[in-house]
């Protein structure tokens, strides 16, 4: 069975060099792989991607998956395995981008990660604590979203909320 721990917070809030940070640690002297889910389309883009790169060394291995994270996960999966996955929030803008359905997507990644024999560290931006977004694919973005961090903190043993560089455990509460 998976020790699945998720990471959540808003932007630049620090809670991908904490999920790195945490599975680093649980992958001890052994190699870790870092499922990204980010497609570079613009500057901006490829700048956030760079800042990730920076901070990883040698032991971690890199898995590009935009789309199909459930198969990412199935493949690199392993019972001594570490897999961070970065991040949740970007794989369903993709999803939706790419007019797919959704809940599909979704039962599919929840199925491989319970399913999972390693560790799994999930990071996600938190999107819901704002206004109403003005435009229609905004608002469906932040609900699948909602709805996407929702299962994920379900599946998970451990829930970090971050902010500020600051991590709270929030599941299992103390």
């Amino acid at each position: 069975m998976a020790s699945l721990h998720f990471v959540i917070g808003g932007a630049r809030s620090g809670k991908s060099a904490f999920a790195e940070q945490l599975a680093l640690t649980r992958a001890g002297s052994g190699m870790a792989t870092y499922i990204a889910t980010a497609e570079i389309f613009d500057d901006d883009m490829a700048g956030r991607v760079a800042l990730h790169q920076e901070r990883r060394g040698a032991q971690w291995q890199l898995v590009e998956s935009p789309v199909d994270l459930a198969a990412a996960i199935e493949a690199a999966d392993a019972p001594d395995a570490v897999l961070l996955i970065d991040c949740l929030s970007v794989w369903i803008t993709n999803i939706l981008v790419k007019e797919m359905d959704v809940d599909r997507a979704q039962a599919s990644l929840v199925s491989a990660l319970q399913s999972a024999s390693g560790t799994v560290v999930m990071v996600a931006s938190e999107t819901g604590l704002g206004i109403i977004p003005e435009n229609a694919l905004s608002r469906r973005f932040r609900d699948a979203n909602g709805r996407l961090c929702q299962a994920a903190a379900s599946c998970a043993d451990e829930v970090f909320f971050v902010v500020a560089g600051i991590a709270s455990k929030i599941k299992p509460q103390a």
